[in-house]
C-alpha cells in the first residue's frame, strides 16, 4: 500500500498550470482520457498546495530523524498483511514465508514495526499490490486514469487499491470514521517526497513527466527488469481498459 500512496502522490508535487491536452490523434496511447486527467491533476496540485504540502514541510522541520524513521518503519510493517495476501495470490508462497517471518520478528521485537529488526538481519523486503497481482493474472495493459486526491493510476490498478483496503488496517479505521493514521502516513508520505519537489516543478510539462514516470514505474514493478514495452495496439481498442 506504501508504494501506491507514494505513486499516488506524484501527481501532488508539481507547481503550476496543467498544460492543454493535445488533440485525440496525439495523445499518449496509453492516456486517451488526457483532458479529465489533466483537470484532476490540477485539482489535486491545488489541494496539495493549499494543503497537504505545508503539513508535510511542518512535519519535515520539526520531527527528528530518528522520529521519522520509526514513524516511516510502523507504517512500512503494518502494510506488511496485505503484502503477504498478494504475494500468496501470485503463487509466492516462498516469499510470503519470508514477509510474513519480517512481520512477526518486526512486530515483536521491533516494538510494533518502529524498528526494522528483519532488515538488520537482513531478511529481504517484498512489497506487492493487488494491482500487480490482476497483471499477473493476466491484465497486464490498463488506461491510465487520475483519481481525485489520491493520484495516477490505472483502471486495472485503481479497482486493486479498492480490494487492498479490504485489507488495510489504516483504511479499515478509516471507515469506521479514525483517519488518524490514514493521516499521519499521508503526511509522512509525502514529507518524503519533498526532495522530489523541485525537479518535477522544473519540468516542461509537468503532467506528462509524472505519468510517464509512474507508467514505467508500475510497468517495471509488474515485470522487473525484463519489462516489456506496452501492447499500445491493444490499449487504443475499446474493449480494453
Amino acid at each position: 500500500m506504501r508504494r501506491l500512496l507514494i505513486s499516488c502522490l506524484l501527481a501532488l508535487l508539481a507547481a503550476g498550470c496543467a498544460t492543454s491536452a493535445p488533440p485525440p490523434d496525439e495523445r499518449h496511447p496509453a492516456d486517451p482520457w488526457e483532458p479529465y486527467n489533466r483537470s484532476v491533476w490540477t485539482f489535486n496540485v491545488a489541494v496539495d498546495r493549499a494543503v497537504v504540502r505545508p503539513v508535510a514541510v511542518a512535519y519535515d522541520t520539526a520531527a527528528p530523524s530518528p522520529v521519522k524513521t520509526g514513524v516511516r518503519n510502523f507504517f512500512t510493517n503494518l502494510r506488511s498483511p496485505v503484502v503477504i495476501i498478494n504475494l500468496l495470490l501470485q503463487g509466492r508462497g516462498g516469499d510470503a514465508g519470508g514477509e510474513t517471518g519480517r512481520f512477526i520478528i518486526n512486530s515483536v521485537i521491533g516494538l510494533g514495526g518502529l524498528i526494522d529488526v528483519a532488515s538488520i538481519e537482513g531478511m529481504e523486503k517484498y512489497n506487492t499490490d493487488f494491482g500487480q497481482t490482476l497483471a499477473k493474472w493476466g491484465w497486464e495493459e490498463s488506461r491510465f486514469f487520475m483519481l481525485p486526491f489520491l493520484g495516477p493510476s490505472t483502471v486495472r490498478d485503481g479497482i486493486g487499491r479498492g480490494v487492498d483496503t479490504r485489507g488495510n488496517i489504516e483504511w479499515r479505521l478509516a471507515g469506521d470514521g479514525s483517519y488518524y493514521l490514514l493521516g499521519l502516513d499521508v503526511i509522512q508520505t509525502r514529507a518524503n517526497l519533498l526532495p522530489l519537489d523541485e525537479q518535477i516543478r522544473d519540468a516542461f510539462d509537468p503532467y506528462s513527466f509524472m505519468r510517464d514516470g509512474w507508467l514505467q514505474r508500475r510497468s517495471h514493478l509488474i515485470h522487473g527488469e525484463d519489462a516489456p514495452l506496452p501492447d499500445y495496439d491493444a490499449m487504443l481498442e475499446d474493449e480494453d481498459w
